[in-house]
């Protein structure tokens, strides 16, 4: 097998076989450019091919099994994770650059889904439906039951290159679905290790294969007749543009935001600063959830401007690898130099920088920027980036028509102790989900996550999840009359 400088390349996992290829795909670490985290290898299009058909066949296999062993596999994985979670947090931070902190925290989330998907396969029920409501459908009953629907490509991100990941692959394993899923190519190590796990716990031959490819190989996912759902989590771009070619198969779309967080007169300060700091900077803000859009109150304007510039001020710039880091690089240049770009242009634009501003390779320090119209690319677009833009609002409609001024609807966070203005904030909002007292950037793996309007199509989360993944089917029960 070949090295790259010293490094071996992991093997790709390939329907119950690890395999090389003659392409090596080489991860470069983001906190140090030009030095790899590792490699692995890119599939070939027979490898391709030969994914899709075992997946084909593992279908046979996949659903008909029962609950108690697709449960089984499920929970051995979520233990598996939990056994190498140090393992696996350090991976994530080198090829990811999430500073180890969060990417344990990824881990201990993943082994949430997986657990999740095993309590998910051994509830999946139906109802019963009374259907006599006319004379002449007297001694009739329905029973519904919701069945596969066959092999799903998945496609999944770099940002939480383990546990996005594992909101497909779970959910596909708990409804007796086979998957091919193609990994980031940043960082696909974790979920090549995650292929170590799920092969020990005897998952069938052809019910996964992980598989990082070209784009060329991805877009022929998309349109591939043979795959029943694709489901995607990235930028919205390409998202949409992959719905137009998906034909007749389902499509699940987890795209982009530029989330928006209210504070109102009446929020507990101290909590809305120290919890906004978290959502607008953790991971250096490359989060669909991201604060990427403050809208403060202007009687509490100055307090929590002051208080949240002291924060951010005092976030840690640095070594993923540093437990004592909060904030690590961007993913890669190409992402501080955009991100460079459009704060030079709300600069610009009017625009007052009051901290931050300025890339050093591919770190970004916590960027704080005020007076920025909202056609800046900072405010109208997905920044993805370690960067607030902050507005001053005089009444609560203000504020909310303000966050729905946007392609985007994904999540809001609302800091308020008024019960009318958390209620008027949910009826009113054009977003997936209203988080009352929290920030956008909330999430747990068993709510269901999406968005509205460009953020998306469909619901995550594992029970949304397998709705999707199956096909609902009434048998009607009639008695001789």
């Amino acid at each position: 097998m070949a090295t790259v400088a010293g490094v071996k390349p992991h093997p790709i996992y390939l329907a119950g076989s690890w395999v090389d290829s003659p392409e090596i795909l080489e991860i470069e670490n983001p906190a140090r450019p030009g030095e790899l985290a590792g490699a692995t290898y890119l599939a070939t299009e027979a490898q391709y091919e030969q994914a899709v058909e075992a997946a084909v066949k593992a279908f046979e296999v996949t659903r008909v099994m029962p609950a108690y062993e697709r449960g089984r596999i499920l929970r051995e994985v979520s233990a598996g994770i939990k056994a190498r979670r140090e393992e696996l947090g350090a991976l994530i931070a080198a090829e990811a650059g999430k500073p180890i902190r969060d990417a344990l925290t990824e881990v201990d989330r993943a082994t949430l889904t997986f657990r999740l998907g095993a309590e998910e396969a051994e509830r999946q029920y139906g109802e019963v439906i009374p259907l006599d409501l006319m004379a002449s459908s007297k001694d009739r009953v329905g029973i519904t039951r919701r069945f596969p629907i066959g092999p799903i490509a998945g496609i999944s991100p770099f940002n939480f290159p383990l546990n996005l990941a594992a909101h497909k692959v779970a959910p596909a394993i708990a409804s007796g679905n086979p998957i091919v899923l193609k990994p980031p190519s940043k960082d696909p190590l974790v979920m090549l290790a995650i292929g170590e796990i799920l092969d020990a716990a005897g998952i069938p031959d052809g019910a996964v294969s992980i598989l990082p490819m070209s784009r060329e190989l991805g877009d022929r996912m998309v349109s591939d007749e043979r795959f029943k759902l694709l489901t995607f989590t990235g930028s919205p771009s390409v998202g949409w543009r992959m719905k137009e070619r998906a034909g007749k198969k389902k499509v699940v779309l987890e795209l982009g935001g530029n989330a928006g967080v209210i504070v109102d007169k009446s929020a507990d300060l101290d909590w809305a600063v120290k919890r906004t700091l978290v959502g607008a900077f953790a991971y250096s803000g490359q989060v669909c959830i991201s604060v990427q859009r403050m809208f403060i109150h202007e009687d509490v304007w100055d307090a929590f401007m002051d208080k949240f510039l002291a924060g951010a001020a005092a976030l840690k710039l640095g070594d993923p690898a540093d437990p004592t880091t909060d904030v690590g690089p961007m993913v890669d240049a190409k992402a501080a130099s955009r991100t460079q770009a459009w704060v030079d242009e709300a600069r610009a634009l009017g625009g007052t920088i009051l901290a931050g501003g300025t890339a050093d390779g591919t770190f970004f320090p916590p960027t704080v920027i005020t007076d920025v119209p909202f056609s800046a690319q900072v405010c109208s677009n997905e920044a993805f980036a370690p960067l607030v833009v902050a507005f001053p609002f005089k009444e609560l409609d203000e504020a909310i028509a303000a966050v729905n001024d946007s392609f985007f609807g994904l999540q809001t966070g609302v800091f308020t102790a008024d019960l009318a203005a958390a209620w008027t904030s949910f009826n009113e909002l054009e977003v997936g989900g209203v988080i009352v007292n929290d920030i956008p950037t909330y999430r747990i793996d068993n709510m269901p996550y999406g968005g509205v309007k460009d953020s998306g199509l469909g619901r995550e989360g594992i029970r949304w999840a397998i709705e999707d993944m199956t096909e609902i089917r009434i048998m009607v029960l009639a008695w001789p009359q």
